[in-house]
């Protein structure tokens, strides 16, 4: 056939949309600048008297004048991602710059911290070794679904409490679908396994460092404040989830029709299939998995204030305490993936290769911190974060401890739809909401709490998070399905979260 008469062979596009599409997060947080920016031409400037933990001392809020004029205001919205990523704050007056001199103000450690996490995260996935070790535990009881799927849904709830597991879920759809399948399941169940299991990890953060790093970081507290009742709440809503999840998985392998999810075109291949057999680990990949357990459990150790958990907030540190902070955890976690690549044996080119990789991965987690820090310093630069800290101590400070708990959460939960990152919710929300325990006598530790389970609940199903959307796509589960599936689960982790933030915040 000659090119002349050849047809061009046509792809088929999607029609054009032209509904309402949400914006991502770096819009959302550009869009909160320039509003906060604005707002600050309107809003009173004021000010609290700090005591001396530095902390604003209740009824004493008083007008001030910034001192600003137009063109250091539109220099402060030019400036902003500059200084929230190495702003300092000045000692005198409280003014944040580049060139103050004073304590930093910018989050410069918790970006290059997320940047160091996501090499290790990238590097311990490209040795294969994490792969191969879900697929050997699940290949050893494939006998067993009941057993099969709890098992893997407290593995991802681990890494969800640990270190934030969300985009890292996204590799194993392809494993756990056919396996899914093949116990006599449907594809709604592999969602769940992976959905569920590691976003009730996530909401029940004890030391994820992208939601309760952050957190604790902008509300000035230590990572471990709270640890306790964080792990209690990991305790109970886990259960409840894989208990929900596996009610779910018995009614359809005992009656298919009942499934949420119509059968789609190569399922009968994939139950064939199955997910074939395991080869057993290598000794390489065993190193490879004891050095990410040890990495991760040195981490939780060196991050605990255990004097001040076991002696309470004024104890002295003991001596072999380390009190690490972000500085520390990037480091360690930048040596321990140049480990796991040599242990990998990955080679110089692909070490350096996956390096760079896993920092540009997690970049994009880094610049939203940024974004959300530089909000952060406009508001203080103007002198309105008191005002508007002002506006809200009549409505919690009457109430009981309790009660502002649940209002805690309920408050988050908006804010997490309106920013669906994390790390950019707590950098954003916290500065402000985290005072406000000071006046109602609750700890800051306990409104960190009531952020990250507000920011769990929704990010089970918020249509903006790429691991929802990604892993419905992947999973070839339609939106609307899943959630007629996770509605009541939804409804009942509101219920409990609600219970138990108020319930801590009153003790």
């Amino acid at each position: 056939m000659s090119t002349s008469t050849r047809e061009t062979p046509t792809v088929p596009t999607q029609p054009k949309r032209h509904g309402f599409r949400f914006p991502s997060a770096f819009t959302v947080l550009f869009g909160v600048t320039v509003a906060v920016w604005l707002l600050a031409f309107i809003v009173p400037t004021g000010a609290y008297e700090l005591d001396g933990d530095r902390a604003p001392i209740p009824g004493s809020y008083a007008g001030v004048d910034a001192g600003l004029s137009f063109g250091d205001r539109l220099m402060q919205l030019f400036m902003a991602p500059i200084n929230g990523l190495y702003g300092v704050k000045a000692g005198e007056g409280g003014f944040i710059g580049p060139y103050e001199s004073g304590e930093l103000f910018g989050a410069v450690g918790v970006f290059m911290f997320v940047l160091a996490i996501g090499i290790f995260i990238t590097m311990s996935m490209r040795t294969g070794a994490i792969d191969a070790g879900i697929a050997r535990v699940a290949r050893r009881f494939q006998s067993h679904g009941v057993i099969v799927i709890a098992l893997l849904m407290v593995l991802f709830s681990l890494g969800g409490t640990t270190e934030g597991m969300a985009e890292e879920t996204l590799g194993f759809y392809a494993l756990v679908i056919p396996l899914a399948l093949s116990l006599g399941y449907d594809r709604m169940v592999a969602v769940a396994t992976i959905l569920v299991g590691a976003g009730i990890g996530v909401l029940a953060s004890t030391v994820n460092p992208f939601a309760t790093g952050v957190a604790s970081e902008a509300a000035g507290v230590s990572i471990g404040n709270g640890i306790g009742f964080r792990l209690l709440m990991y305790v109970v809503l886990v259960p409840v989830g894989v208990l929900f999840v596996l009610r779910y998985a018995k009614r359809v392998k005992a009656h298919p029709s009942r499934s949420r999810v119509t059968a789609r075109e190569g399922d009968a291949e994939l139950i064939a299939l199955g997910v074939g057999e395991a080869p057993a680990l290598t000794g390489q990949q065993k190193s490879v998995l004891a050095v990410v357990g040890t990495t991760f459990a040195f981490m939780i150790f060196a991050i605990v204030p255990w004097a001040q958990v076991i002696g309470g907030p004024d104890a002295t540190s003991y001596g072999w305490q380390l009190d690490w902070y972000f500085p520390e955890l990037a480091a360690l976690f930048v040596v321990m993936s140049i480990l796991v690549g040599l242990i990998g044996g990955l080679g110089e080119k692909g070490l350096t290769d996956t390096l760079v990789r896993g920092a540009g991965d997690f970049i994009g987690v880094g610049l939203i911190i940024v974004l959300a820090r530089g909000i952060t310093v406009i508001m203080s630069n103007s002198q309105i974060t008191d005002t508007v800290l002002h506006s809200m101590e009549d409505v919690v400070s009457g109430s009981s401890a309790g009660v502002f708990g649940a209002t805690m959460f309920l408050i988050n939960i908006p804010l997490a739809f309106l920013v669906p990152s994390t790390s950019g919710h707590a950098a954003l929300a916290m500065p402000i909401l985290a005072p406000l325990g000071d006046f109602a006598g609750v700890p800051r530790s306990m409104v960190i709490t009531a952020f990250q389970s507000a920011s769990g609940v929704v990010n089970l199903i918020t249509p903006t998070s790429a691991v929802v959307m990604g892993g419905l796509a992947l999973a070839k589960v339609r939106y609307d399905e899943y959630l007629r599936f996770v509605w009541p689960l939804l409804l009942g982790l509101v219920v409990l979260c609600t219970a138990f933030v108020a319930i801590g915040s009153a003790l």
